[in-house]
């Protein structure tokens, strides 16, 4: 059952890098009442100003609350803080707010649940000055009672999306959209590159490349329902030899600037074209990222591809 809306829950707040202080402060301005611990001292003093109580050890902190958090610096550092401390999260519940894998969230959670500790793990979708305000989101997955007892303490942070028990999935969407953000990013810096040549500024060039962006972005759910129904000749498509960015490659080479990102978009087509793709559509070389080491085609077997993206005969 859900805690009352406003009630108030003890949380210790282990990590307190600029996302802690984000998460603390956020948890202090609702009411909560905040214990922080940090590795390095010297983290602490604005928070404790607020009225969060600073800690001298993780165990003092981790005895000071009901619910545990861990933002720290990497999986190896969630281990060396909570290994020696165990015994002491036995009765509590565990987020862990660390960026990690989905296997290393899973490893967690195998190890929490073996300690018989009920634990979450959590996908944090903002930066800092985002905490608490529009468009934060934190994805959460693992523990549901504990996602449910405590969804009115996430709720501060933002929209909490809770995707299922296995402690992984929170990692695994949270790596898959910044997969996409951050290639969204490196193609905007490929262009702002080819219209410095022209003097153009970046940021000048930004506003008008987040118009066209948010525009495209809509096409994405189209994409999404040709790959589902793995039917990459329906009508409507561009097909991938029109896809061909030979043009922009030549155009960055004409620049005189890089073209990597333009050049891994290229050898995703290439492995399609050259295994006899080209007249399907562009969302085809989603079978690119899929299937790292080879083409997957039906009826024309599998091709093995080499590292410059063309195609030999299995």
């Amino acid at each position: 059952m859900n805690a009352p809306l406003n009630a108030p829950v003890t949380v210790s707040i282990l990590g307190l890098g600029e996302m802690g202080r984000a998460l603390a402060a956020a948890l202090l301005g609702a009411g909560h009442a905040v214990t922080v611990w940090n590795r390095t001292p010297g983290r602490a003093a604005q928070l404790v100003e607020s009225g969060a109580v600073e800690a001298p050890s993780a165990g003092a902190a981790l005895d000071s609350s009901e619910l545990v958090i861990v933002c720290l610096f990497d999986h190896d550092s969630v281990h060396e803080t909570l290994d020696p401390l165990v015994d002491r999260l036995r009765g509590r519940v565990l987020l862990n707010l660390t960026t990690t894998s989905p296997e290393q969230a899973r490893e967690l959670g195998r190890w929490a649940d073996a300690a018989g500790v009920a634990a979450l793990d959590g996908g944090i979708m903002a930066v800092p000055s985002m905490i608490g305000g529009p468009g934060s989101e934190i994805l959460y997955s693992g523990d549901q009672n504990s996602f449910e007892r405590y969804r009115h303490v996430f709720d501060r942070w933002g929209i909490s999306s809770y995707f299922g028990a296995d402690p992984g999935l929170a990692s695994l969407y949270d790596i898959a959209l910044l997969s996409g953000m951050y290639v969204m990013f490196a193609g905007y810096m490929q262009g702002a590159a080819l219209v410095a040549t022209a003097g153009v500024s970046a940021t000048a060039f930004a506003e008008r490349s987040a118009a066209w962006l948010s525009a495209m972005s809509g096409e994405l759910v189209g994409y999404g329902r040709v790959i589902d129904g793995g039917d990459y000749t329906v009508a409507g498509q561009q097909s991938l030899d029109f896809s061909d960015l030979s043009k922009m490659l030549e155009a960055a080479a004409e620049a005189g600037v890089g073209a990597e990102p333009l050049a891994m978009v290229q050898s995703l087509i290439a492995r399609q074209r050259d295994a006899g793709r080209g007249a399907e559509g562009f969302a085809r070389i989603f079978e690119s990222v899929r299937h790292a080491d080879s083409v997957a085609g039906s009826g024309g077997g599998e091709r093995q591809t080499t590292v410059d993206g063309s195609a030999a005969a299995a």
